[in-house]
């Protein structure tokens, strides 16, 4: 009930400020107003990509008394900040020249240069953003003014939620981009951190006539040792009376790059067969006789309770995981503007992304067979309370062979049509309909398992380089068996289907009142099937002869040395060199690993029914319906220039859920609920270069579409089951923005801003452990043949979703901007750019907590304050340029504090990423004003990715590095 009052007393006050405005507004001189269409839609004022020519008459009004010339890169920075400058809200910009210039792979990078955003990179590339702490899925996308959703599929796992993933498109196919991190009531509401508008062809902003540009790169990585093309193009025309445009540009990459490191899969708590030769099992509570492998009865001693409370790896692992990727896109724009008072404009974008993700691990599977596994010798950090260093025997080696091939296709098309009814009043019409179409039909696994290996031994001493060392081969096909074999294809489909009309009138000098309604239908569909069997028995040895195609297996048959199998010994497998991962002398680099294409030819792998994975195959439709009012002002107050919009926007949202549930019924389940927002900006303008903004809002991000299904899923070879909440209310918060901005001097800017965020609801996870029967759930759910239908009285861990108490988040965030006008000589032709922000938040958890009793070592829980998940307390990004009519040369790092991803399991409370810096440069050289060359580098420091587990432990999760990237090119216009 207290939130219902506050968010009635904020609609109360900004309505009230809206009166007044609209008062001062009429009272007030009238000065420049710009349209509300430019202010939503800055690419309505930007150039086609990369076509420097366009609009010369502005930018030699812009060359300064000094002769320096602004062209191309510095060009840029003015039209950004032109941007930042005139709208009423808090925006930051790049447009054309930045994006098609900067040695971005893709848009998530360009996006790393603006104040207050942070990426995460997936196989060496950036994928998502984090907008000033706010994680991907609070951030809404529209591209070419209509919201959207595009998916990939890279990374550990497909994209199942509203976070867009900007490496799906190529950043040459736009000529902005503007993120808008206030909000308005005329700007399209679910969004929590910004909202971002990717913009691509405006001909009619070009020159008359034809314009023509290429590019053509080759692009090298230095760990994968690959070369392929990055191409680009745009061809634009626009008739000698300005009335008619057309613009078609292309974008194609290719590139492989290799990720190499090592992995733990997490640490966890668990009692072994034997500590340092003393037994740890027995036949019964008082017996002296040992009950190795299965069953008995756990007697405590000094070693067996030390082991079983400390941590240790669960799978350790070296790995080796390629990148093959292909990226095409293509866009159209097609502009009409047969009077000054009416312009149509039909957008079209398509967008291939294709990658094949390729792992080869070689492990031991400590995890949940730790019960077989004998500990020789251990060393225990009483820092960390970390298994630091063992020697293990009976240990259950595995070796992997993983293929992943992945395709999204996503496609747009809109138009627009802008309408004056007379010098007052005018509309925008504007419709539209999108989709992604993320497609896996291939996601392959094979597993040689060798069962009972003795002499292994880890040291992580060096938590990020452990030395692993496997006592018996691990590259001879007679200790191993074809143990598993899985296939799961999925598709992961978004839909977006808008229809908007807004509409101005100019009430009086100064004086605006606007309006609108939208109607807004999304549809997200994901499906997912299973090929997933044991080949040969798991332990314990009494298990079952099995039987798959011509394979028979017993527990003591070996694939490669028995001869009633028919084939060659090691006919299945591969040897796998390990590169340079980070590993430490002495360490086994050498593994037998299958071999995908021999292994699935004589399983008939894809020749397997599809089983439905119940948790991946669900849907959620949501309708959204709404409307806005918004009052917008601009004039004087005592001889102080000011201008402000306040307003209210109202949507309600109609969802329908829809899942599998028990493993068979699907269930749909149906809800709707309101919100009004309300939402005020204001500009003050105590001098001519100087801004003060002011903002507050009412703002909302709908649920997690993954925490939404009615259903339940069961991951039967991680022991996992998850349940969602088709009734969690939004992420609810008001949002308050402060900042000054100083434009000192051409292309310059100095501003700070702090901001606030009270987060009402949030929708937390709830984990615990409990046997799969405390589900609910019919045995049945468990594939046949998995650990788990092996195992269903095994401690599962249990997932589950609720709505949380709420959470804070403030922040300031630094910005400056300035050329070096006053250096001597050619020096004056350099300028920097560099931007801070710091955010802290405060959300309260519920947590697994480590056991504290080796009899049963059952996981505790315990609520924990800590910061919201993606955010990077301190984040910078720092450039620094030098250009002149032919030369231009720029490097740029980007820095990102440590950061929590999740709440993590087995013990650990949350895991996620510590810090990260990336450094890129780029020199270009004009040969003659068509022909430029270029030479540029991405990831130059060859940064690793250092994921951990446990914030306070900070174990090793995982640690990567994906190498360096130079590209070489040229690049003609006409």
């Amino acid at each position: 009930m207290a939130l219902e009052i506050t968010r009635t007393v904020t609609i109360t006050r900004l309505l009230g400020a809206a009166s007044l405005l609209a008062l001062a507004g009429v009272a007030a001189p009238a000065w420049a107003q710009e349209s509300a269409q430019e202010a939503s839609d800055p690419a309505a004022q930007t150039q086609p990509t990369g076509s420097e020519d366009v609009g010369e008459q502005a930018a030699d009004a812009a060359q300064e008394d000094s002769g320096i010339v602004v062209t191309g890169f510095r060009r840029s920075l003015a039209e950004a900040l032109e941007v930042k400058r005139d709208s009423v809200a808090a925006v930051d910009a790049i447009v054309a020249e930045d994006i098609a210039k900067f040695p971005d792979q893709n848009l998530a990078e360009s996006l790393q240069r603006i104040p207050g955003i942070s990426i995460q990179r997936e196989g060496g590339e950036g994928r998502t953003i984090t907008v000033r702490g706010l994680g991907a899925q609070f951030t809404r996308v529209r591209v070419n003014g209509l919201e959207t959703v595009a998916t990939s599929t890279e990374g550990a796992a497909a994209n199942r939620d509203r976070a867009f993933d900007f490496n799906v498109f190529a950043s040459e196919l736009f000529n902005s981009i503007v993120v808008h991190k206030t909000a308005e009531a005329s700007l399209d509401e679910g969004s929590l951190g910004a909202v971002v508008d990717l913009n691509t062809g405006n001909p009619l902003g070009g020159k008359r006539g034809l314009t023509l540009v290429a590019s053509a790169q080759a692009s090298y990585n230095d760990l994968s040792d690959d070369v392929g093309p990055r191409l680009a193009g745009l061809v634009s025309w626009k008739n000698q009376a300005g009335t008619f445009g057309v613009a078609v540009s292309a974008a194609y990459q290719e590139n492989k790059t290799l990720e190499l490191g090592n992995n733990t899969v997490r640490w966890q708590q668990s009692r072994f067969d034997s500590v340092a030769g003393v037994p740890c099992f027995f036949t019964s509570a008082t017996s002296t006789t040992p009950a190795p492998n299965a069953g008995g009865v756990y007697r405590q001693s000094a070693g067996c309770n030390a082991v079983a409370l400390a941590f240790h790896p669960r799978i350790p692992r070296y790995s080796e995981v390629g990148h093959d990727r292909e990226r095409l896109g293509l866009t159209g724009s097609v502009q009409w503007a047969p009077s000054d008072a009416t312009k149509v404009s039909v957008d079209g974008l398509f967008s291939r992304f294709k990658e094949d993700r390729e792992e080869k691990h070689g492990e031991i599977l400590f995890r949940n067979n730790e019960r077989f596994i004998d500990v020789a010798a251990f060393e225990i950090d009483p820092a960390t309370n970390n298994l630091v260093s063992g020697t293990f025997n009976d240990v259950y080696v595995r070796t992997e062979h993983y293929l992943r091939r992945s395709k999204t296709d996503f496609y747009q098309l809109g138009a627009t049509w802008d309408q004056d009814l007379s010098d007052s009043l005018r509309f925008t019409l504007l419709g539209g309909f999108s989709k992604s179409d993320a497609d896996i039909p291939i996601e392959t696994s094979l597993m040689f398992d060798d069962r009972d290996a003795t002499g292994y031994s880890y040291d992580y001493s060096d938590s990020r380089h452990p030395l692993l060392t496997f006592g018996t081969s691990v590259t001879d096909p007679a200790v191993f068996q074809l143990a598993e074999i899985r296939d799961r294809p999925s598709n992961v489909t978004n839909r977006f289907r808008t229809l908007s009309l807004r509409g101005e009138w100019d009430v009086a000098d100064g004086l605006q009142f606007a309006g609108g309604g939208v109607y807004r239908r999304f549809q997200f569909d994901t499906t997912a099937f299973l090929r997933d069997t044991l080949v040969c028995p798991s332990r314990p040895a009494a298990a079952p002869d099995v039987v798959l195609g011509t394979i028979t297996c017993t527990p003591s048959n070996v694939f490669g040395a028995n001869a009633v199998y028919g084939f060659p010994a090691g006919n299945l497998g591969e040897i796998w060199d390990l590169g340079a991962s980070g590993q430490p002398g002495g360490n086994t680099n050498s593994f037998l690993i299958p071999n995908l294409e021999a292994a699935t030819a004589f399983t008939k792998l894809y020749e397997r029914p599809l089983l439905s994975d119940v948790g991946n195959n669900r849907a959620v439709v949501e309708k959204v319906t709404g409307g806005y009012f918004e009052a917008r002002a601009k004039g004087e107050i005592a001889g102080v220039r000011y201008a402000a919009n306040a307003g209210i926007r109202y949507v309600k949202t109609d969802q329908s859920s829809t899942g599998i549930i028990n493993g068979t019924t699907e269930v749909t389940v149906e809800r709707s609920y309101e919100d009004f927002l309300p939402a005020l900006n204001l500009a003050i303008f105590p001098t001519e270069n100087l801004i003060l903004r002011a903002a507050v809002a009412d703002v909302i991000t709908r649920p997690t579409l993954g925490q939404l299904t009615p259903g339940g899923s069961v991951d039967a070879f991680n022991f996992r089951v998850n349940f969602g909440n088709p009734f969690l209310e939004p992420y609810r918060a008001t949002a308050y923005d402060l900042a000054l901005e100083w434009y000192f001097a051409p292309q310059a800017i100095a501003s700070v801003a702090v901001f606030k965020k009270d987060i009402a609801s949030f929708p937390i996870s709830v984990t615990r452990n409990g046997t799969f029967a405390e589900t609910g759930l019919p045995l049945s759910i468990l594939p046949s043949g998995s650990p788990a239908a092996a195992s269903p009285n095994a401690p599962f861990q249990i997932s589950t979703i609720e709505n949380g108490t709420g959470a804070s988040l403030k922040g300031i965030e630094f910005q400056l901007q300035a050329p070096f006008r006053f250096l001597p000589g050619f020096l004056k032709n350099m300028g920097g750019i560099a931007n801070v922000t710091l955010v802290d938040s405060d959300a309260t958890y519920t947590v697994s907590t480590a056991a504290t009793n080796p009899a049963t070592l059952a996981l505790g829980s315990a609520a924990r304050a800590a910061t919201l998940f993606g955010l990077s307390k301190r984040a910078f990004n720092g450039t620094l340029y030098y250009e002149d009519d032919r030369f231009s040369a720029r490097v740029s790092a980007s820095y990102r504090s440590k950061f929590l991803e999740n709440a993590s399991a087995t013990g650990n409370q949350f895991e996620g990423f510590n810090s990260t810096i990336n450094v890129d440069a780029s020199l270009r050289y004009r040969i003659t004003d068509r022909i430029e060359l270029s030479l540029e580098g991405i990831n130059l420091t060859d940064d690793f990715r250092d994921r951990f587990t446990d914030v306070d432990a900070n174990r090793n999760y995982e640690y990567n590095h994906f190498g360096r990237t130079i590209q070489v090119g040229a690049r003609f216009k006409m």
